[in-house]
């Protein structure tokens, strides 16, 4: 420091030093505690493989974090200086992904049953002015990125790297300090190079480097700090004042990233079972609004009652390890704009059926656009919306019918939903329930049962007795006011006595004159 401020007086330039770092620390499992019976045996056996071919190997990332911590983790990541086709050879079922990070997926099982394993090549610290620039952002094509490994925009955010480094470089480069420290399965060491350990030990949320410059590299670092801090806050976990400072004004970098990267990140944010965590930081955080339009309303309506049962149904759900989908959330999240649109158009005496297709068109068009690709997620949407008056039918055939769905349980979920918040009647969603376990027979009972209780209610309904009508007035119904009981669109018509109408006799063609003469 005092040769630094004597060469400065002198005007001497300093020599460029090579970035810190960080110092490599061991630390044995006696120190650690990790317990071993934690880790995944396909995890495993990828760092052994690897290890036994001559390479490096190590788990790393968010599961050391979790390992440290008492917990299981979910996913498994690998980190090697082997090369990407280096680790590809090495395994039957590998594939290398992605064109910013090259990466290699390690695939165990088939089916909802498959494991990947996901392993990544050390990579190295590069000075953001060495490396090529380009004109553009994430949307670059791949033909103006053709042959470079280390490429940014003029804002300085990262579009390509594939640089290969060592350890020590590739721990620099990762994000948080309980983020990036390497675990060794084998031996059961702890490879530390930031204070990774002693930050997990304070319970604080660190960035690596200076937080302004690394949200620049990548700005969707700016929704990982929320999700990591809204998934380690029940355990005491809090962002560091440095950290947290710039959140806000690099918010605004987030505008040059695809949209459908960010789509991504609000699935994260959403799905991994911290919704309502999540939503409370970024409102605490000053982000409620503005990250990505979608979320905007997410963060909107999650004081609403529907969809704080939603949200509080997803976190369940993925806490006791039950699959989740992003179709039920979001058609939860905008099933009130599908609603009201259904309703301006039944007023209008639209046809029910296709007035509701029209009012989900609409929300697609106002909320979702081309993100999602309109595929899957946009029609598994769809499907549960369209099912939810179809709940209203529980006579003749369509009980058995919709049962059958293949996207009945989401749908019945749906209205499970609606029925916590007294949307629609308790007794439908029990009723329902009970139809989908019964046995063939017993539904046929259900079917009875339900029937004889519209029909009660039909014959219950009061009648109005009509005075006669006198002579000369004329027949038509066209003018009359509706009936009081006049049932809705939507349900099932009443019974009406409706008197027959009396045909006038034609006079023979003989007895009248010629055929088609005036009688």
């Amino acid at each position: 420091m005092i040769k630094q401020f004597i060469d400065k007086l002198m005007g001497k330039t300093p020599k460029s030093s090579k970035p810190h770092f960080g110092r490599r620390t061991e630390v044995p499992a006696s120190v650690h505690g990790i317990d071993s019976s934690l880790v995944d045996e396909r995890a495993i056996n990828v760092t052994r493989t690897l290890q036994q071919a001559g390479f490096e190997a190590y788990i790393v990332g968010g599961a050391v974090r979790d390992l440290l911590l008492g917990l299981r983790p979910k996913d498994f990541d690998v980190a090697t200086d082997a090369t990407p086709e280096q680790v590809k050879g090495l395994f039957r079922r590998a594939f290398i992904i992605g064109r910013r990070f090259r990466i290699v997926h390690v695939v165990y099982g088939r089916g909802r049953d498959n494991e990947v394993i996901e392993v990544s090549t050390f990579r190295a610290h590069l000075d953001n002015v060495a490396a090529e620039q380009v004109k553009g952002n994430e949307r670059t094509s791949k033909r103006q990125l053709e042959g470079m490994h280390h490429a940014v925009d003029s804002s300085g955010r990262v579009l390509r790297d594939n640089v290969w480094g060592p350890q020590d470089e590739d721990a620099t480069r990762r994000d948080f300090t309980v983020n990036a420290m390497y675990y060794d399965p084998e031996s059961q060491i702890v490879v530390d190079y930031h204070g990774g350990i002693q930050d997990s030990k304070k319970r604080v949320l660190r960035m690596i480097g200076d937080p302004v410059a690394r949200y620049r590299e990548d700005p969707v670092r700016i929704i990982r700090a929320v999700r990591f801090a809204a998934k380690l806050s029940p355990l005491g976990f809090k962002l560091e004042a440095k950290t947290v400072k710039p959140l806000k004004q690099s918010a605004t970098l987030l505008a040059d990233v695809p949209q459908s990267r960010l789509f991504d990140e609000m699935l994260k944010l959403l799905q991994t079972g911290h919704a309502l965590a999540s939503i409370a930081q970024l409102k605490n955080l000053g982000l409620a609004t503005g990250i990505y339009p979608l979320l905007d309303v997410v963060v909107e309506r999650a004081d609403s009652a529907f969809v704080q049962v939603a949200l509080a149904d997803t976190d369940r759900r993925v806490g006791e390890g039950k699959p989740v989908a992003p179709s039920f959330l979001l058609a939860c999240v905008l099933w009130a704009d599908v609603r009201e649109g259904w309703a301006k158009r039944l007023a209008r005496k639209e046809h029910p059926h296709p007035a509701l297709q029209d009012a989900i068109d609409e929300v697609f068009d106002a909320r979702i656009g081309d993100v999602s690709g309109r595929g899957k997620l946009a029609a598994d949407m769809r499907e549960i919306w369209m099912m939810q008056p179809r709940f209203e039918k529980r006579v003749g055939s369509t009980p058995f019918g919709l049962v059958e769905q293949p996207r009945f349980r989401a749908g019945f979920d749906f209205l499970r939903l609606r029925a916590d918040i007294e949307e629609v009647d308790i007794r439908l969603a029990d009723w329902w329930q009970e139809f989908s376990m019964a046995s063939d027979s017993e539904r046929e009972d259900l079917v009875q049962a339900a029937k004889a209780e519209q029909q009660a209610l039909q014959t219950a309904r009061p009648r109005v007795r009509r005075a006669p009508r006198p002579e000369g007035v004329a027949t038509s119904t066209s003018a009359l006011p509706p009936r009081d009981d006049a049932p809705s669109s939507l349900a099932e018509p009443a019974d009406e006595v409706v008197p027959k109408k009396r045909r006038r006799r034609r006079r023979p063609a003989d007895a009248g004159g010629e055929s088609g003469s005036a009688p």
